[in-house]
């Protein structure tokens, strides 16, 4: 049976940039563990790219005040009744530490832009083929050193980012973990539908449709547009698709 492909779609600017931060997160981590110099180099790229957003927004502020407004709502449920108690105290409680550490850290990548190194090889980072040796010898010395000095120098960076890693995936998964949704039929390509207050759009299609979801929308009401991959592909009258909305 093939597997339905997942697309997420913001539908608030703030959301928007927290999944572009657990793209780079999750990049991190997959290239973070390998040893040739292209996987340091794509490391390295996620990591400047992180570093972009982080100085242009201010992360950590937003990031606090939707954990708080997440405590008001799960607060909120302690009153329902049927609410698994133990099971919303364990979620509080890992809130809390989130809170906290989010609060005693830094202004999220400050370390990062205070890093010697990394200061001093990310500008030629943005240049198509700017890591080449005779453009960045440092870097090229570095890429040069045992691996187990390598590895523990991309551990520490990624240390100094484990208070928005951790809170942020928290955020994120009891966001995704609030969608209601199901089955619709999508008739010529077109859906929509109103969507009070929410903050993200989940889309489960399956691949063989040949199809590919152009949303547009706001936290009242969204538009999907499914547009062929094929030119000379059309899209079918009737679709069956798999949309939550959070």
């Amino acid at each position: 049976m093939t597997s339905l492909t997942l697309y997420e779609h913001p539908l608030n600017e703030q959301v928007r940039i927290y999944l572009r931060l657990e793209y780079l997160l999750d990049q991190l981590d997959e290239v973070s563990g390998l040893s040739a110099p292209c996987h340091h180099i794509q490391f390295f790229r996620s990591l400047f790219d992180l570093l972009e957003i982080l100085e242009q927004v201010q992360v950590k502020a937003d990031l606090a005040k939707d954990l708080d407004k997440l405590k008001k709502k799960l607060n909120a449920w302690a009153h329902v009744p049927q609410v698994d108690q133990q099971q919303l105290q364990q979620l509080l409680e890992q809130l809390a530490e989130h809170q906290r550490a989010v609060l005693q850290a830094k202004r999220f990548g400050q370390a990062l832009r205070e890093d010697r190194f990394l200061t001093s090889i990310k500008q030629r980072f943005s240049i198509p083929g700017g890591s080449c040796s005779f453009d960045l010898p440092i870097f090229h010395h570095w890429l040069h050193q045992p691996l187990a000095a390598r590895q523990n120098a991309i551990n520490g960076w990624l240390a100094t980012l484990s208070p928005l890693r951790h809170a942020l995936a928290f955020w994120l998964q009891l966001t995704r973990e609030s969608a209601q949704g199901g089955h619709v039929e999508v008739k010529q390509g077109f859906y929509q539908q109103d969507a009070d207050g929410a903050c993200l759009i989940r889309i489960q299609v399956n691949p063989d449709l040949g199809v590919y979801p152009l949303v547009s929308g706001h936290k009242n009401r969204f538009a999907i547009r499914f547009m062929p991959f094929d030119d000379d592909r059309e899209v079918a009258d009737n679709m069956p698709v798999f949309i939550s909305v959070c």
